[in-house]
């Protein structure tokens, strides 16, 4: 439980004892409501910086500087820096962004993980699951179906094949034992990995409710992990196959079991691309990207690190990464203008 909240029921301000208090002064660590901010912000004798509430420790103080709170965020060095970090030498020639800025551009990020997670991976997963109770489901049913039809023709051939017919059951159930063992094992490793893909989900709820930017920073994304997935089994069921009785030929003419296999298909599950997402309600800009043509003719995306962008009267197509840095140039062959897209599975054709 979140101490603050631990001991009353509402939080009050530090000072008036007002409710639900919209501001907090990061540095003196005091909840303040609105009638109380000018009065906290007036005293002089030390600094001060309120901000909303919900940020309140979206601050952290400075790794160099420990008494001074940090403002910013240096995306080069990918760590909060305070003013003085800011004015220094070392981050001079950095992209430097405010940290509330940061913030909400990772926590877009762990949104867009969180939603990969629970749109794609994890349905896709318990498609898995239930595709491998369901052959085992048949698997067991064919093998019923076998063990009715070997013992109707051994009621036929009475005492002589007595000896045949455990032998082709210990045929039957040694198939069966094999490929239970082949899909266990699948199915084992797959709810493990479900386990893992919640334990991930759990943890970037966290981390978006935390707004702690230190954290959040730290995160890594292992979606790209859990989107190798597993080979599809496919069993191939034995059948029995009954022969016209012959008492001269019985061990020959009774029958036999068909070989089985599972067939290991490495690409026979397949995951949904990002690029087929819904999009999003309400447009977000992620980030900002001067291309320097004149006139921009056409956009691609093909994922979500980078884009591909071309202008008009440029006889170029340019990438680039969504810090603005151009990735690659490519020249068109014919010498005419680029045009023309179709995205398929994180490709681009022009």
């Amino acid at each position: 439980m979140d101490p603050e909240y631990s001991l009353q029921d509402v939080v009050r301000c530090h000072l008036c004892d007002t409710p639900v208090p919209p501001l907090h002064c990061i540095v003196c660590n005091i909840h303040l409501c609105e009638d109380c901010e000018g009065k906290h912000l007036s005293d002089k004798s030390k600094q001060h910086k309120a901000v909303p509430f919900k940020y309140r420790r979206s601050f952290p103080y400075c790794q160099k500087h420990s008494t001074k709170i940090c403002d910013h965020f240096c995306e080069q060095c990918n760590i909060p820096i305070c003013e003085l970090c800011f004015s220094s030498k070392e981050h001079q020639t950095h992209d430097v962004v405010g940290i509330l800025k940061t913030l909400e551009n990772k926590t877009q990020f762990l949104q867009r993980d969180l939603q990969d997670f629970e749109k794609f991976i994890y349905p896709k997963y318990k498609e898995i699951i239930s595709n491998i109770a369901k052959q085992k489901a048949d698997l067991n049913e064919n093998s019923q179906k076998l063990t009715t039809a070997i013992n109707k023709h051994g009621e036929d051939l009475h005492r002589e094949i007595d000896t045949m017919i455990p032998k082709l059951k210990s045929d039957l159930d040694e198939m069966d034992t094999k490929h239970l063992a082949v899909l266990s094992k699948q199915e084992d490793e797959t709810k493990h990995t479900i386990s893992e893909i919640t334990q991930s989900i759990a943890d970037l709820k966290k981390l978006l409710d935390s707004s702690d930017v230190s954290r959040v920073s730290a995160y890594k994304s292992r979606n790209a992990e859990f989107r190798r997935l597993p080979p599809k089994l496919t069993v191939s069921y034995p059948s029995f196959t009954p022969q016209r009785i012959n008492t001269e030929q019985l061990y020959q003419q009774f029958g036999s079991l068909s070989a089985s296999s599972i067939k290991t298909e490495e690409h026979g599950y397949t995951m949904d691309s990002p690029l087929n997402r819904l999009l999003i309600d309400v447009p977000r800009i992620i980030t900002q990207i001067d291309t320097k043509d004149i006139g921009l003719r056409s956009v691609s995306s093909v994922s979500d690190e980078d884009v591909w962008t071309s202008g008009y009267n440029d006889k170029k197509m340019k990438l680039y990464n969504l810090q603005g840095e151009l990735m690659k140039s490519v020249q068109t062959k014919s010498g005419k203008d680029p045009s023309g897209s179709d995205k398929e599975w994180g490709s681009s054709l022009y």
